[in-house]
């Protein structure tokens, strides 16, 4: 059992409902039931794990019932179609994250537009991603990297998770950046990239934190750098790639958005209640376990965040040439 089953099984809480409405200043602003948190991916999974890690908080903060209802389907986008259309009274609730941000470029036809129709509420977590390589490749830094790369042009074989993730477009935003040309080598999930990384038969990848330390500690992957803007304290030693790439960010986070029609009084009660949960030790420590920071901000940052994101992440898209009807 890998580390971040571990991890889902021994924080993950039953989705029953508790039946207790939230009630904010007015009529309007009340929900009419139990808060939903809709997550567009199947249960066990890191973002199935952050609904449920704040839920279980925001329910013994708010004695308020807190229910997370998986619906999965095309990357995320069919738990955002339900929320864009559920009442904005607060009590249906999106697990956004970055793969909304990489939707927004990627999906031609999608039937509604993130950043109009949703209104984000708090931050949960935000995560960087690590470069890997395995050990036997020869660049041991990211400008060995660059310089190797740039002598031996598609030579190098970079490993994702698949087509237009998070973990392909952070490769395809640096080779935008640093105008070196990599093989892209797309697996069915991130668990057989890494398994064909630490077997050889691929030289690099950008990976989820969590899912590589294990890999880092025992000598079978090399850690080059990390894609925040800061150190990872998850990897102390290793340095962010906007370090040697100026401007590079490629971070993962998830977060709560509401319809866009929510009234703002109930978006603030759900933000300081969810920022006090963030601030909780219990809570901090949890994410930072997983290799992530808290993301503790307001609505208006939040949704100057998710806008800039979006931006960014466009970029690597069309650099990539990567679409999904």
């Amino acid at each position: 059992m890998n580390l971040v089953r571990r991890k889902v099984l021994s924080l993950a809480i039953g989705a029953a409902a508790w039946p207790l409405a939230l009630r904010s200043a007015s009529a309007e602003s009340s929900a009419p039931g139990p808060i939903h948190i809709v997550v567009g991916f199947p249960p066990g999974g890191i973002v199935d794990l952050s609904a449920r890690l704040i839920g279980q908080s925001l329910q013994q903060r708010l004695d308020q019932s807190v229910v997370v209802d998986n619906r999965p389907g095309a990357g995320g986008n069919v738990g955002a179609e339900a929320v864009v259309k559920a009442r904005p009274d607060g009590g249906t609730l999106i697990l956004a994250g970055s793969f909304n941000a990489i939707n927004a470029s990627l999906y031609t036809n999608l039937p509604f537009d993130f950043i109009r129709d949703i209104a984000m509420v708090a931050g949960i977590m935000q995560s960087p991603l690590v470069m890997v390589t395995n050990p036997a490749f020869a660049p041991k830094s990211v400008a060995e990297l660059i310089s190797y790369a740039k002598a031996n042009p598609g030579k190098v074989n970079m490993a994702s998770a698949g087509n237009g993730t998070s973990l392909h477009l952070a490769g395809e935003l640096f080779q935008m950046m640093t105008g070196i040309s990599m093989v892209h080598v797309p697996y069915r999930g991130g668990a057989a990239a890494r398994a064909d990384l630490v077997a050889g038969r691929t030289q690099l990848m950008f990976a989820p934190v969590v899912e590589s330390l294990g890999f880092i500690r025992d000598g079978r992957l090399r850690a080059l750098a990390v894609t925040g803007l800061n150190a990872s304290p998850a990897l102390p030693g290793i340095p962010p790639l906007a370090s040697i790439v100026p401007g590079y960010e490629a971070s993962v986070w998830t977060a709560l958005g509401a319809p866009k029609a929510t009234p703002a009084e109930t978006i603030a009660v759900l933000n300081k209640a969810v920022n006090a949960c963030l601030a909780e030790p219990a809570i901090a420590n949890r994410i930072h376990d997983l290799g992530a920071e808290p993301m503790i901000m307001s609505p208006r940052e939040l949704d100057a965040f998710v806008v800039a994101d979006t931006q960014r992440w466009a970029k690597a898209v069309k650099f990539s040439g990567a679409k999904v009807d």
